[in-house]
């Protein structure tokens, strides 16, 4: 069998040609993301034409998140310092470029809680500027840059809810028993009054989406009194429920919802694809069209204020994102670009979906993607995703093509924990870190091996965030079970991990001590499910890699793993990022992790690697 070309690091982990296209709100520009001086910026030029400038001028980490102000005149963007996700918003002028910043405070994180069209100068954002620890509800200004503080959190508030007038008249709020409150008001002045109350088994996969357009009804993610996430609409005055959609193994992953009426058109599962549902037969023939378009999955990203052009995008496993403009009355599609054109005729392979029954006889889906021109059993690296309250999904995965690409077979598996197949599933993964979530992915290997795909003499665990604690876990409890392990921000000592979470996570802590385990009253549990209690047992070589000002998973968290492993003369590498995060924002730090990467796994598993001379 024939290996293909080595598609090379940077055409996979380099800046994107273009990304993340949005439609201007008149429907005659088009913004996107690209590279100015191997830095992404935001261009904006004619849907028409090829005649896109740049607007922003970011010359360091690039800017990732950006929108349009619905003035149609300035763009709007966040961006944080070296990775410490401490954003800031910006506005940049689009005819003179000339950039303000919003929210010029130091150490003060910014979210985006509501814009709308029919305020285009106003928006509200959450800032936790007076107390670390919670954020507080401002309303802006966008042209005078004027922030007044609308509504104080009491610490304990995890999600405001905006209604359709730009006023919060909602609340969830975490409770002492992991579980959350759902509070609601009249109005600005009125008293809060208790709506419902979500259990700790309810709570991650239940949520509230938005007020409808009366303000006396609330869209809802809800699991009460089923076991996934279903979409309803709750009657504030009454308490009746109305269930719009539902599956009873998949939860709600996304709604559509029309910017004027604020109805619901369309709502999606995530089962072993993206799959929509049409609420709103108004629409149906338009999503028939988008259908017909290109082969994958498919998102309506933005739409135009007259509604007359959506910007849609498909993701396949098989090729790089497409982004499409479809004009409603005509139905006629137009192709806008692909983020990566070099992708559309690389030899990428395909995404399987997978099942299996786990030891304790658990369903378990992900994906295998397998390499071309091998002969299979073949040398397989089991990536990790992280969260773990999360989910890998179907479609065009960057490290699973670069990985078969240099000739492994990778499995991805949502193993118990992770989000999206309802609460039973996820609650399976409670006090399970190092426990049964790690006998999933162990018994996935094993279903690997049993189909005739991996060899299991040569298998590598891979992973960030949770999954570089899975990869830690995998070394020091199952090390017979791989042949090396890559973690990248991984945590190593649950204690310390928890205790040293960002300040503002301080409302999820009562979760994170009934989900992973509390470091006082379980701190024996927790260290027995520590990585670094049993570095001894490490018989594997390890690739280790961190950013220095990660918020969430701290550097202390790989160096002190790091020191042992040194300490025992343990087969190490380590990788630290002194300008990263939580991940590597930067395409020249990408680059370099990954070359370092695919050489690590070519040296332990056999597989190729790209010859940097």
């Amino acid at each position: 069998m024939d290996l293909p070309p080595i598609i090379p690091r940077r055409t996979i982990f380099g800046n994107p040609t273009r990304a993340e296209p949005q439609i201007s709100p008149d429907g005659e520009r088009l913004a996107y993301l690209a590279p100015v001086d191997g830095v992404l910026n935001v261009l904006v030029g004619s849907v028409d034409a090829d005649d896109a400038r740049p607007v922003t001028r970011d010359t360091d980490r690039g800017i990732r998140m950006y929108f349009w102000a619905y003035d149609g005149r300035n763009i709007l963007y966040l961006q944080d310092v070296g990775g410490d996700e401490n954003w800031r918003l910006f506005v940049t002028a689009i005819d003179s470029t000339a950039t303000r910043e919003l929210t010029p405070f130091p150490d003060v994180q910014v979210q985006i809680l509501a814009y709308d069209k029919h305020f285009p100068n106003q928006m509200l954002i959450g800032m936790n500027k007076e107390n670390p620890q919670a954020h507080d509800v401002y309303h802006l200004d966008i042209p005078t840059g004027a922030l007044t503080r609308t509504a104080e959190n009491p610490g304990n508030v995890i999600h405001w809810i905006p209604d359709t007038k730009l006023r919060i008249r909602g609340r969830q709020l975490a409770r002492e028993d992991a579980g959350f409150d759902l509070e609601v008001r009249d109005d600005e002045n009125a008293e809060w009054q208790h709506l419902l109350t979500w259990s700790a088994e309810d709570s991650l996969n239940a949520h509230a989406l938005f007020f409808a357009a009366n303000g006396r009804a609330l869209h809802l993610v809800d699991p009460r009194n089923a076991n996934t996430g279903r979409l309803v609409k709750l009657d504030i005055q009454s308490g009746a429920i109305d269930v719009m959609a539902e599956d009873p193994i998949y939860d709600v992953a996304n709604v559509m919802v029309h910017p004027d009426t604020y109805e619901i058109q369309a709502v999606a599962f995530e089962r072993a694809h993206t799959e929509w549902q049409v609420l709103d037969a108004s629409i149906a023939a338009d999503v028939a069209a988008i259908r017909r378009i290109d082969r994958g999955d498919f998102h309506i990203y933005d739409r135009t204020d007259a509604d007359d052009i959506w910007l849609v995008g498909f993701t396949k496993d098989t090729g790089p994102a497409g982004y499409y403009a479809l004009e409603r009355s005509t139905k006629h599609s137009r192709l806008l670009f692909h983020t990566r054109p070099e992708l559309v005729d690389a030899p990428l392979v395909p995404m399987e979906p997978i099942s299996f029954q786990s030891r304790d006889g658990l369903t378990i889906h992900g994906y295998v993607t397998k390499p071309m021109g091998v002969s299979l059993p073949g040398p397989m690296v089991l990536n990790v995703h992280g969260g773990p309250w999360h989910r890998d999904a179907w479609g065009y995965d960057p490290e699973a093509q670069w990985l078969a690409n240099r000739g492994y077979v990778v499995l991805q598996l949502n193993f118990r924990g992770s989000t999206g197949y309802g609460k039973r599933f996820l609650n399976a993964g409670d006090r399970e870190w190092g426990g049964r979530m790690h006998d999933d992915l162990i018994d996935g290997v094993q279903w690997a091996v049993d189909a005739g795909i991996a060899d299991a003499e040569r298998v590598a665990i891979y992973g960030g965030s949770y999954g570089g604690y899975a990869a830690l876990v995998g070394a020091t409890f199952t090390p017979e079970q791989f042949r090396c392990a890559v973690a990248i921000v991984g945590p190593s000592n649950l204690i310390t991990f928890i205790n040293s979470v960002p300040p503002y996570w301080s409302a999820f802590l009562q979760m994170l001590y009934r989900r992973v385990g509390h470091p006082e009253r379980d701190e024996a549990f927790l260290i027995e499910r520590s990585p670094l209690t049993h570095v001894d047992r490490i018989k594997i070589p390890m690739l280790i890699a961190q950013g220095a000002n990660d918020p969430r998973v701290k550097q202390a968290e790989s160096e002190q793993i790091v020191a042992a492993m040194r300490e025992k003369g343990i087969d190490h590498e380590y990788m630290l990022f002194p300008d990263e995060g939580h991940g590597f924002a930067k395409p020249e730090n990408r680059l370099k992790f990954y070359a370092a990467a695919e050489r690590f796994l070519a040296k332990h598993l056999g597989g190729r690697y790209e010859n940097d001379a």
